[in-house]
């Protein structure tokens, strides 16, 4: 039951940061890392969108499970006013 706890923690930090700037780094298997910046576009009860900031039309946009923010296969940072700040579980 402590699983569903933290992915229900991991889900309110991240409805709480809709429209901000976010760092992602992600991990997509065979050494390959994604990082990109976007805007935290939308929240689902199981998965989260990010709207990347490129100049490519159409927009894109990524979705990552709150599992994988718990598993740490994607890691995210908040830009903020005292600097940035990591959302994970072990935040």
């Amino acid at each position: 039951m402590a699983g569903k706890e933290v992915l229900a923690t991991i889900r309110q930090d991240l409805e709480a940061r809709v429209g901000q700037k976010i760092k992602l780094r992600a991990n997509r298997g065979r050494k390959k890392i994604i990082e990109k910046v976007g805007i935290l576009e939308k929240t689902y009860p199981n998965i989260f969108i990010i709207r990347l900031e490129e100049q490519k039309i159409p927009e894109r946009r990524i979705s990552f499970s709150y599992a994988d923010v718990l598993t740490d296969t994607v890691e995210l940072m908040v830009e903020g006013e005292e600097g940035d700040i990591k959302i994970g579980a072990k935040s």
